[in-house]
């Protein structure tokens, strides 16, 4: 079987997704700084996902998956965001999705019904005060995806996740109290927060022959937030 890798799955939804894909089954490769709490990893590749170069050397010939957790949740009024601020979200967010797919387009290649999953915001559909920075670098990975959905068809398939905020260690802060979390949950016509599962669910289902018809779309995992 050929195997999926998942860049950043030390922890959150990166980690739930791996679990998930081991109980089906599945090969899993993670790759990220360190390595996550979880058995049967078929390997880890220590790597952080900000570095100009991606370890093509420690890849297996052939993947039927990508999978780009890495992320960023750095909420900042106007007048205190720089254009530094901009460019490590870009280079977080976006260029390092891009390293990761570029480097292992050719293995993807080589299995057809390959699919890579990307994540991005639901702050992108819907305008959200103090999200500049991650909204335009989730913006740009969106209009990433859908580019590489066409270039890389009929073989590969690539498609992207916009969640709401879910409890994972990135968002921390935001759910640092029990009144912080319901007015969050408020928000949502769903009335609660996500969970990684709920994330790492339709991950999964991307990477599946369930979805072998699906390419080039920006899925909202939400709890309604971008429609209702």
């Amino acid at each position: 079987m050929h195997p999926i890798l998942i860049v950043g799955a030390s922890r959150g939804i990166g980690r739930t997704l791996a679990q998930r894909l081991i109980t089906q089954g599945r090969s899993v490769i993670t790759l990220g700084r360190t390595m996550p709490v979880v058995e049967g990893i078929t390997d880890h590749i220590t790597h952080d996902a900000l570095s100009p170069t991606f370890p093509v050397d420690r890849l297996p010939e052939t993947l039927s998956g990508l999978v780009y957790c890495p992320g960023s949740i750095d909420l900042k009024p106007i007048r205190s965001t720089k254009a530094d601020d901009l460019r490590a979200a870009f280079e977080l967010n976006t260029i390092g999705a891009f390293t990761a797919i570029q480097a292992c387009a050719d293995r993807l290649k080589k299995v057809p019904g390959s699919c890579v999953v990307l994540f991005s915001t639901v702050a992108v559909q819907r305008g959200m005060p103090f999200h500049t920075g991650v909204a335009a670098a989730k913006g740009a990975l969106e209009g990433m995806a859908r580019s590489l959905a066409a270039e890389l068809a009929p073989t590969v398939r690539v498609n992207c996740i916009a969640p709401s905020l879910t409890r994972t260690p990135l968002a921390e802060k935001l759910l640092s109290t029990p009144e912080r979390e319901q007015a969050s949950a408020e928000r949502h016509p769903l009335k609660r927060v996500g969970e990684p599962e709920d994330l790492a669910a339709m991950a999964a289902f991307l990477l599946g022959d369930d979805a072998r018809w699906i390419t080039g779309q920006v899925i909202g995992v939400d709890g309604g937030l971008s429609a209702i």
